[in-house]
C-alpha cells in the first residue's frame, strides 16, 4: 500500500519510558506506517538539541499522545510532565487527546485509571488496531 501525503491523517506523540525504548518504537512504526505523523523522542531529539524544547514542540503540534504505560511502571519524571501537560490540554479543550496503551504491562497512573487503554500484552496486532481506530 502506498501512501499519499492526503493518507496522513493525525500526528501523533508517543511517550515512553526509557526501558521501553524499543517497543514505543515497534509501535510508533505501526502507527507511522498506517499513515500518521508521528513523534518518538529516539526519532526527533538530536544530539545538542534543547530535550525541553522538542518535547514542547512534538507536544503542541500532536493531536493525540499515546500514553505507553509498562512493567516498569508510567510516571517516570518525563512522562509524567508529557501527559499532564496532554491531559491538561485537552481538559482545557485544545483539541489534544490522551490515548493510554499498555505497552508491556503495568498499571496506568491513578488519575487516568477509568480511561480505556489498547492492550498490546496479549494481541499486540488488535491493541495497535483498537488505537488506530482512535486515531482520526
Amino acid at each position: 500500500m502506498s501512501l499519499n501525503l492526503e493518507d496522513v491523517v493525525s500526528t501523533v506523540f508517543v511517550s515512553h519510558r526509557l526501558a521501553d525504548e524499543r517497543p514505543a518504537e515497534l509501535l510508533a512504526e505501526d502507527l507511522r506506517k498506517a499513515g500518521h505523523d508521528v513523534w518518538l523522542d529516539t526519532w526527533e531529539i538530536d544530539l545538542g538539541d534543547s530535550i525541553i524544547g522538542k518535547m514542547d514542540e512534538g507536544l503542541t503540534g500532536s493531536a493525540y499522545v499515546v500514553l505507553c504505560y509498562s512493567s516498569s511502571g508510567s510516571t517516570s519524571p518525563w512522562m509524567s510532565r508529557e501527559w499532564m501537560s496532554a491531559l491538561a490540554r485537552q481538559l482545557n479543550g485544545h483539541g489534544v487527546k490522551l490515548l493510554p496503551v499498555r505497552l508491556t504491562g503495568g498499571e496506568p497512573p491513578a488519575i487516568l485509571a477509568d480511561l480505556k487503554y489498547a492492550d498490546l500484552t496479549t494481541d499486540w496486532a488488535a491493541g495497535v488496531r483498537a488505537l488506530l481506530a482512535a486515531i482520526r
